[in-house]
């Protein structure tokens, strides 16, 4: 046995010893995080056992009390009431939220997977959760009857003991998965038994070797510890290696011992007192890592020279290899949903607001008929080829916007028809379904308005987006791409809640909650919202104000800034029919000025006038990007300030984002963004 590295641990917030495994759960379930080498792992089977020890002569050791009803054996005894800290399952609970702990403790042997319900055990080869009982077994027996000096690193400080009160052990059985590329194509996966003693406060990993008729065992190579201990009332973690010389570094599963020490250690050491609690999911929890591993790495060798070719103004290197992630994620689902139902035939799909295609593309040439439908036509388009049908048109959602022909209906940061790709898919027919990748928060006017501040806008959109699924009758589930972008949550439907006998029951229902207004002032007929604006002007423009003087630009004219009033002072003004009707609306007359961005600037509860020479300064020290959209939005509208300000524009008409007049305008288009007109 050698320690090869250990880290002292702060801990002020008194977060171990439950940090210090919410840190091991990371490094059991979702070990890509630190080496960058893996793809991943499945969980394949867990089990309660007791701590191995020699057993008194003619009772074979086991692996937990003798059962007292069938299906019982394993069931190990729960830690004690006051014990450490809180243990492996408190730590999986808290980071996964719906999935209760306690089923663990329920059974002899709990089959999961993070992320990969119901497929453990179902891929070529896998473990069933018999294996895994006789597989620990044997260990057991193995342990007793002579590996003294394993069972001593095992069992650590109890090692010579034989405590009184009975000791509990959440044996894991798990396959590690290392990426595959054109360097290293035939990295197998590797299974590993992972033993977590939460009172020794030690996880032990053990790897198994297997013959050539699949039989495993436990080999005493690379085997090593994680520990948490204290030394003179301070944390410390440490790592240990059983034989340190038969340790055998493969360069992905098995890493150099100097990194075990090192680079693990130190982001064990970071998690466990810096870990927060996540409300998403674990990546890929509904597809085989295993299988989207190996598709996603020849599609990216298939398509990565459309890097070389890209025409668009966009970062080729983001936005291919980001396709070509979600159009693994999909090949893969769609593989597995037709083994589960038994079809031959390749789904077809529609990807509404496709932007460049490339998904489309994907999909196409792996044999899914379907195509993609976008506002404008781009550049990329045209390097498809005709096999891949891209359609330039707008999508305005209606009882005519409906696809009965097709699969799915996808939504890949699909802007503002995010929120109606579930509407769209549960009206085209009772067998469609849905993907959908949120990006911008829209709901079905316009943006989205939060209706709470526990949670990140992110997630509370999320949330939203699901409702709206479930409304239309989807059982709606929830899953992480492995993306490189920041919004990389996608939402599936897949079954529906009702049977197809209940489709115009739940249809009528979907109609109705349709024709419902959401009240963020943007249905407001505009004829009373042009009156409010108006009048809210008048009082502006009639405050107390500074003296008039120079412009910011210099220029010698003097344009009237108007004063700035209080919510309530522009409130007490209107007459009790407007403010009837905006107390309906969320946010009220607040809403109403900020929807109003281009005449009004609402800061601090005050009201002012919005003074767009100010504006053209900020926007010219504004990044490239921002001011590359910002001018493809110019003279799409009519200037209010030039039609309704007695001074007219404070801008020169060639200087004003808005049209002086219908004559200037022009078509609205937002070249880098997905419309709906």
């Amino acid at each position: 046995m050698a320690e090869v590295g250990r880290a002292a641990v702060r801990d002020p917030g008194e977060l171990l010893p439950g940090g210090f495994w919410e840190a091991v759960a990371v490094w059991l379930e979702k070990p890509q995080v630190a080496n960058k080498r893996l793809c991943g792992v499945r969980l394949e089977a867990r089990r309660r056992a007791a701590l191995p020890r020699v057993s008194p002569r003619g009772r074979r050791p086991n692996a937990g009390p003798e059962p007292e009803e069938p299906g019982a054996a394993g069931r190990g005894p729960r830690p004690p009431e006051g014990g450490p800290g809180r243990g492996p399952e408190e730590s999986r609970h808290r980071r996964q939220q719906g999935e209760g702990p306690g089923e663990a403790a329920a059974a002899p042997l709990l089959v999961e997977g993070p992320g990969q319900p119901d497929k453990a055990g179902a891929g070529e080869g896998d473990f069933s959760a018999w294996d895994l009982d006789s597989l620990w077994d044997d260990f057991s027996r193995s342990l007793a009857g002579g590996s003294h000096e394993l069972l001593a690193f095992l069992t650590g400080a109890r090692a010579g003991s034989q405590p009184e009160a009975p000791s509990e052990l959440d044996v894991v059985l798990r396959t590690v998965i290392p990426k595959t590329s054109p360097l290293c194509p035939l990295a197998a996966p590797r299974r590993e038994v992972v033993v977590q003693d939460v009172l020794n406060g030690t996880v032990t990993f053990l790897p198994l070797e297997e013959d050539d008729k699949g039989n495993a065992k436990v080999e005493t190579n690379n085997v090593y510890q994680l520990r948490l201990g204290r030394s003179k009332e301070e944390w410390f973690i440490s790592v240990s290696i059983f034989c340190p010389e038969r340790w055998h570094s493969d360069g992905t599963v098995y890493p150099k011992p100097a990194w075990l020490g090192e680079e693990l250690l130190a982001r064990l050491a970071r998690w466990s007192v810096g870990s927060k609690r996540s409300g998403f999911k674990s990546t890929l929890c509904l597809v085989s890592i295993i299988e989207y591993s190996k598709t996603y790495q020849a599609l990216k060798e298939k398509h990565k020279d459309m890097v070389k070719v890209w025409p668009e103004v966009t970062d080729p290197e983001k936005f291919v290899y980001e396709d070509v992630a979600i159009a693994a994620y999909l090949l893969v689902l769609w593989e597995e949903e037709r083994a589960e139902l038994g079809l031959t035939a390749k789904q077809s799909f529609v990807d509404l607001g496709c932007g460049n295609g490339l998904l489309v593309h994907i999909l196409s040439t792996e044999g899914h008929p379907g195509r993609g439908i976008d506002v404008r036509r781009r550049k990329i388009w045209d390097v498809y080829g005709p096999q891949t049908c891209l359609e330039e048109g707008a999508i305005t959602p209606s009882d005519e916007t409906l696809f009965p022909d097709v699969d799915w209906v996808i939504g890949n940061h699909s802007d503002e028809l995010t929120p109606w790709i579930p509407v769209i898919a549960a009206r085209s027919n009772y067998s469609c379904r849905f993907f959908v990748l949120p990006c911008c928060f829209f709901d079905f006017v316009g943006k989205y308005a939060r209706r709470q501040s526990r949670k990140t806008q992110y997630r509370e959109y999320l949330d939203f987006v699901t409702e709206v699924g479930l409304a239309c009758g989807f059982h709606v589930q929830e899953d992480c791409l492995r993306i490189p972008s920041t919004k990389r949550v996608c939402l599936i439907g897949k079954r529906r809640t009702y049977p197809p006998t209940g489709e115009a029951l739940m249809d009528e229902q979907r109609t109705r909650e349709k024709a419902e207004r959401v009240r963020n002032c943007a249905a407001l007929p505009r004829d009373f919202v042009d009156r409010v604006v108006l009048q809210v002007g008048h009082l502006l423009l009639d405050a107390e104000r500074p003296c008039a003087g120079s412009s910011p630009s210099g220029s010698l004219k003097a344009w009237n800034r108007g004063g700035s009033l209080s919510l309530a002072d522009v409130a007490s003004e209107l007459d009790g029919e407007t403010l009837r009707r905006l107390k309906r609306e969320c946010g009220g007359l607040q809403t109403l000025l900020k929807n109003n961005h281009q005449v009004f600037e609402v800061r601090s509860g005050r009201v002012h006038l919005r003074d767009w020479r100010e504006e053209r300064l900020r926007k010219q020290r504004q990044p490239e990007a921002k001011r590359r959209l910002f001018s493809e939005a110019f003279k799409t509208r009519l200037c209010w300030f030039f039609s309704h300000h007695p001074d007219g524009c404070a801008l020169p008409s060639d200087c004003c984002p808005f049209a002086h007049g219908p004559e200037e305008l022009r078509p609205a288009q937002t070249p880098g963004r997905k419309q709906v007109l």
